[in-house]
């Protein structure tokens, strides 16, 4: 028991660095600690619980270039979306869903970060980010990959580094406080699941808020590169996960 105390403790504070720092992400890292410790069930709870605390504290704390014109596209359509997402999931063969996810993200986004000159979408205007916002809100209702669509659309929109991370920060909190919500109110959050919650926010506190610090003194370049080192992690981490199954099929 004190060993899966220390692994939650340990996955929080290091994902609550990430997210601190990048705005997104907590899910992915915790998930790397985590999934070889609990439940799967739990782990998904312990990651949506610890992400929305890391948004809160880090909305609180980074506020720069908040704009309600830019952002409600993308709320309104990832809420659209989480409900398809949701109706998809029992439809949808997810061991294909994330080789496919994790390939796509594995070849662009190294492309992206190896580019001298990232290719800039302008049209669309706010339309386009609102199908960008729905693409985010079903595949979290598939998978908890919420913010993959949308991280990967501001970064090819060109947005400055506050910009971009006033964006996914909100549309990623908009859609951790529904899926919490669904959680409490469908009975997934239990009793026996409080005394991990009491381990995982104060352990990723300091964690975050160092995190949010750095975001602060780096540069653009800086943090487009942290982005997409992370969205191809998380692209490398879902081949990881789906690929042996695959090859058990043949």
């Amino acid at each position: 028991m004190e060993a899966m105390f220390f692994v939650v403790a340990v996955g929080a504070a290091v994902a609550g660095f990430v997210q601190g720092l990048s705005g997104f992400a907590f899910g992915m890292v915790a998930m790397s600690f985590w999934a070889w410790a609990l439940e799967p069930r739990l782990a998904a709870t312990l990651a949506v619980f610890g992400a929305l605390t890391g948004q809160i504290l880090a909305a609180v704390t980074v506020r720069r270039g908040f704009s309600l014109k830019l952002l409600l596209p993308f709320i309104v359509g990832g809420l659209m979306g989480i409900p398809l997402g949701v109706l998809l999931l029992p439809r949808l063969d997810m061991v294909w869903f994330k080789a496919i996810l994790g390939g796509l993200l594995v070849l662009w986004c190294p492309a992206m970060l190896l580019s001298r000159h990232l290719p800039r979408i302008s049209a669309g205007g706010r339309l386009a980010d609102g199908i960008a916002g729905l693409a985010g809100g079903v595949l979290g209702g598939i998978g908890g990959f919420t913010g993959t669509v949308p991280t990967l659309w501001c970064t090819l929109r060109g947005y400055p580094k506050d910009t971009q991370r006033t964006v996914i920060q909100n549309f990623n909190l908009s859609m951790l406080l529904v899926t919490m919500g669904t959680y409490l109110a469908t009975g997934i959050v239990t009793r026996d699941m409080l005394p991990l919650f009491a381990i995982v926010a104060p352990a990723m506190l300091l964690p975050t808020l160092l995190g949010t610090r750095l975001y602060i003194g780096i540069s653009e370049t800086r943090f487009r590169q942290v982005v997409l080192s992370l969205l191809t992690a998380s692209g490398i981490a879902l081949l990881a996960s789906s690929l042996p199954s695959l090859l058990e099929r043949t």
